[in-house]
């Protein structure tokens, strides 16, 4: 069963959370402050963190940040009352993965669950054909030689691996290779694509208007 970590100190909002997502058939543990949701993510591993940004005593960014320099990679979603393009920068920067705004529309945030779940790459490495990907340096090899990449090829790779064959949007895209602060190049993400192309060219599709799609095997 997927087991899920629930930071948000709105003790009614929590119990709402709880309350839907068990229905929904996920195991619920849930905290009302980062003290309490650190200790929970010790004690249990967790397939996805639900994190509210603004908390007492320290905000949702700065807990994820402990997590990540500890070595944990678990999938963070946050919810927030912020709209600002520099909360959105600086929850992506830290190592989140998506984010939802409050007022949060329940059946929004189950789709929001199930598009990070499944795109969530568990394994440190990935295989395609000769080729062998590092998840977590984000380094490519042949056999034990490593494969000239650029850093956002390298993170282009992992956008569409994390897809397991689904469509990647190019929006999603964009805000994963590019912050929000920066200008997004459509001929740079081309040239990208043209990288990965070049040591695999059966495995990228172009779906024009949509996004990229990558088969692994």
């Amino acid at each position: 069963m997927t087991r899920i970590l629930v930071l948000e100190d709105d003790k009614l909002f929590n119990e709402t959370l709880e309350d839907f997502l068990e229905e929904e058939g996920y195991a619920l543990s849930c905290a009302l402050d980062p003290y309490s949701a650190l200790d929970l993510s010790y004690e249990r591993v967790f397939d996805l963190y639900l994190f509210d940004v603004n908390l007492p005593y320290e905000n949702g960014f700065d807990l994820l940040s402990k997590l990540r320099k500890s070595g944990d990679d678990t999938p963070c979603i946050f919810i927030t009352s912020r709209d600002d393009k520099a909360s959105l920068r600086e929850g992506f920067e830290t190592g989140g993965d998506d984010f939802i705004q409050k007022p949060v529309d329940l059946e929004e945030l189950l789709l929001r669950i199930q598009a990070v779940l499944k795109r969530q790459v568990r394994s440190k490495t990935v295989q395609i054909d000769t080729y062998t990907f590092d998840i977590l340096n984000k380094r490519l090899y042949l056999d034990t030689e490593a494969v000239e990449l650029s850093t956002k090829a390298a993170e282009l790779l992992f956008v569409l691996l994390e897809g397991r064959g689904s469509v990647v949007p190019l929006h999603q895209i964009k805000e994963r290779l590019w912050s929000a602060s920066d200008e997004v190049s459509e001929g740079a993400l081309r040239v990208y694509v043209a990288q990965l192309k070049k040591y695999f060219p059966q495995h990228i599709h172009n779906v024009r208007g949509v996004g990229y799609r990558m088969d692994s095997k």
